[in-house]
């Protein structure tokens, strides 16, 4: 067999574990190129000559209605050279379900202001109140979280503080105390420290603009199509337009100073247009990358994403995936965010037993200053880690890492993508379990096909591209 692509660094071992089957570890695929195997342990391809490949498929296919035979399987890897575990002897996996250990803390968001200005029935956080009243975060608690985040963070590495709301430039003085304070702390600790902000732009200010420009600042917008389709997802107060304010804002930020990275986030829900039309807008729009998310748990359910839609949205996506392949193997820039940031992915070997760093190396903090695995989990008692005054805690975190890896978890530890995917949103697995999951493999799919594709057209995309140039948001702070 040889190999067109190897990724995946090998972590420590952590124990013996049996092959967890080809259906679950492996997954045939093929591209304008041939044939190819992709091995969930470790995220590598190998290039596969057909006639394996088809023998490999008929074998996973007969599999599915026949109890799992983990030795006559692991003869079939052997006799055709699959590179699965390790070779002979035991199989050794990288990963398995053994907990990851609790990590020192790297990005910390602050909601400022759990309120927002807008009126918006797909927002997660119900317009930031997240189902309790309106309220701002004071100056006492927001500087207590950083110098919280600074203590726990490992000597000298890098962290990442957010803002989020509701709208957290409702609480502009805040932000930029909390800036100058982050800024001048980290300096004295030895911490860089990066910023990331999530907003709807209609009431930025020059000195906002000024602020974003002069720090490292992650700036996300929230987007919901053309003007038609934005103001028909948001409603501003005293009926004006939102998509105006939006645009007023991004004109701020042209004349005044853009952050390091802005993003456009698109919420899809049943009532969202044509995403590759809202993409392209977008990308018109001068925002420096623009992504997708579907709406899977909303305050009002008419505006989530079902099972039976998520046909739709895959096709979709796979056309947007479509144009980025054409347009960056022709060395145009295409900054559709849903698929570069995959293409990355795979191209550095990510394979990982959980979906982000919620609860691990990433936490948010309440206005009232409790500590929640993100911000999409604020106030719920269920993924409550501690407080900025009393600190992490540790034995929920690491209790919430045990429950939650992937191979421990129905029914995506039988899945092939699980180490891409990550077992999904925990707020919106434990609101809504996971429609997505066949969505979920299609994208996946379609990228693997699209990777190969773009190494063999364009491999310079590569050279030029590193994952340094993706926002510096590692905690998802932005999604």
């Amino acid at each position: 067999m040889t190999v067109l692509v190897q990724i995946g660094r090998r972590p420590p071992e952590r124990g013996p574990a049996g092959p967890p089957g080809l259906a679950a570890e492996t997954r045939v695929f093929r591209s304008a190129h041939g044939a190819h195997l992709f091995v969930a342990d470790g995220s590598r391809i190998y290039d596969l000559p057909e006639s394996t490949a088809a023998r490999l498929e008929a074998w996973t296919a007969a599999a599915d209605a026949a109890p799992h035979d983990p030795a006559a399987e692991t003869a079939l890897a052997a006799e055709l050279g699959l590179p699965l575990w390790g070779g002979a002897g035991v199989p050794a996996p990288r990963i398995d379900g053994t907990p990851a250990e609790v990590p020192p803390l790297s990005s910390l968001s602050l909601n400022v202001m759990q309120a927002c200005n807008l009126s918006c029935g797909h927002c997660y956080a119900d317009e930031g109140r997240f189902g309790g009243s309106a309220r701002a975060m004071p100056r006492a608690p927001a500087f207590a979280a950083v110098d919280r985040l600074l203590a726990e963070a490992a000597p000298g590495a890098p962290v990442v503080v957010g803002f989020m709301g509701g709208e957290p430039l409702l609480a502009r003085d805040l932000v930029h105390e909390v800036v100058d304070h982050a800024t001048r702390a980290g300096a004295a600790t030895g911490h860089p420290v990066r910023f990331a902000l999530t907003t709807n732009l209609t009431t930025v200010r020059p000195e906002d603009a000024a602020l974003f420009a002069a720090h490292p600042f992650t700036v996300a917008v929230s987007l919901d199509g053309d003007r038609a389709g934005h103001d028909a997802l948001r409603t501003a107060p005293g009926g004006g337009s939102a998509y105006d304010r939006l645009r007023a804002g991004l004109d701020v930020l042209n004349r005044h100073g853009r952050p390091r990275h802005l993003s456009a986030r698109v919420s899809v829900t049943p009532y969202t247009g044509k995403l590759k039309g809202i993409l392209e807008h977008g990308i018109d729009l001068g925002f420096d990358e623009v992504g997708f998310a579907a709406v899977v748990s909303a305050p009002d359910p008419a505006y989530e994403i079902g099972a039976e839609a998520f046909s739709g949205f895959l096709e979709q996506m796979t056309e947007c995936g479509e144009a980025a392949l054409a347009a960056l193997a022709a060395g145009r820039p295409y900054p559709f965010g849903n698929f570069q940031t995959a293409m990355l992915e795979l191209h550095t070997g990510g394979h990982r037993p959980y979906p982000c760093g919620a609860g691990a190396g990433y936490l948010s903090a309440s206005a009232e200053g409790g500590l929640y695995a993100c911000h999409r989990l604020v106030d719920d008692p269920g993924f409550r880690m501690g407080s900025v005054a009393g600190g992490p805690d540790r034995a929920a975190r690491a209790e919430h890492l045990a429950a939650r890896h992937v191979d421990r978890t129905e029914p995506c530890r039988t899945c092939w993508a699980r180490y891409l995917c990550g077992g999904g949103c925990y707020h919106e697995v434990a609101r809504r379990g996971r429609p997505g999951c066949d969505y979920i493999r299609g994208w996946l799919a379609f990228c693997l096909r699209a990777y190969v594709e773009l190494t063999e057209r364009a491999p310079e995309f590569f050279r030029r591209t590193t994952p340094s140039d993706l926002p510096g948001d590692p905690a998802g702070l932005a999604r």
